[in-house]
């Protein structure tokens, strides 16, 4: 057996980096209640690895969160929701978007069975402590669950809204 080759860094970017980002993606992470400052900066992250853009409210917290999260230090996709996160959903909806909750419901598939996005997709996260509330549940066209063997209720929502994101972008 022969020693793996490290591909050197120059290597990588012109592999992953074949097209630039734009803004008309198909796939859109969106913790749209959020608790914690520094799983946005994760999620950011996630985003960019997978070509996806970000969607969170507008809350006075919430760009610091992001400027200090973005390890990546050069600009990302980041959308706004002004106002009603609920009319915001309805809009995406309305538009042909699917939307895909992270949440345990009686109806949530397991992971390892979601389909890759083939169109317009938001992937939906809740509060970390409450998940998502009833007026977003009510506007899913499906929920995720990701199977756990711990002892924990559920993971991090900045892990778990990556796990998903890798899912439905088709690079696991």
């Amino acid at each position: 057996m022969t020693a793996a080759r490290i591909r050197t860094r120059p290597e990588l970017r012109r592999q992953r980096r074949q097209r630039s980002h734009g803004c008309w993606n198909h796939l859109l992470a969106a913790p749209l209640w959020p608790k914690h400052g520094a799983n946005l900066g994760t999620l950011l992250r996630t985003c960019d690895a997978v070509g996806a853009c970000l969607v969170v409210p507008r809350k006075p917290w919430v760009p610091q969160a992001l400027d200090h999260g973005n390890t990546l230090r050069h600009r990302q996709c980041v959308h706004w929701v002004d106002g009603s996160v609920s009319r915001w959903l309805d809009r995406q909806k309305a538009g042909g978007a699917a939307l895909v909750g992270v949440e345990l419901t009686d109806e949530s598939i397991r992971l390892a069975d979601l389909p890759v996005a083939r169109r317009r997709t938001v992937m939906v996260l809740g509060h970390e402590t409450e998940g998502i509330p009833p007026e977003g549940l009510e506007r899913l066209d499906l929920a995720v669950e990701i199977p756990m063997v711990g002892t924990g209720h559920s993971l991090n929502v900045a892990v778990a809204g990556s796990l998903v994101l890798y899912k439905l972008a088709g690079l696991v």
